[in-house]
């Protein structure tokens, strides 16, 4: 059964009249005939393969390869967020340097966790990239 998010699109395009045009690689308009002629041809099939874009996750972000700059990046942006965590949860019984020191030991733990973490997304992408890429065989 479809969903209403569906439906909504299926009905939007009942509504709208949509003409398709075709056009060759030198921008010229084509016939819907020239067009089932083109598409026959085993130069455009393996055309098509190629400039296929590559498969998304389910909320369509390709996740990119791991760096160490990235993760950087992210512990700049979390670094006074944890400083400010220390220093209101320490209170009065942590001197500045000490909060300081907790606040280093924290990213300690974050940076090397985090870099982890995306290279667990990435390698997760790959191999679902690659088992969608093999052909299903039947079971005997």
């Amino acid at each position: 059964m479809a969903k209403r998010k569906q439906e909504r699109r299926r009905a939007k395009e009942r509504r709208h009249e949509y003409e398709d045009v075709w056009v060759d690689h030198e921008g010229n308009e084509l016939a819907p005939e020239e067009v089932e002629e083109i598409a026959a041809t085993p130069a455009a099939k393996q055309t098509a393969k190629k400039s296929a874009p590559p498969p998304r996750t389910r909320s369509g972000r390709v996740p990119a390869a791991p760096s160490w700059r990235r993760v950087a990046k992210r512990a700049a942006i979390f670094a006074p967020l944890m400083f400010v965590t220390v220093y209101i949860i320490g209170g009065s019984k942590l001197t500045l340097t000490g909060k300081l020191f907790q606040t280093a030991v924290l990213l300690l733990f974050f940076v090397p966790f985090s870099y982890a973490m995306d290279a667990f997304q990435y390698r997760s992408y790959q191999k679902r990239l690659a088992q969608s890429a093999k052909p299903k065989q039947k079971p005997q």
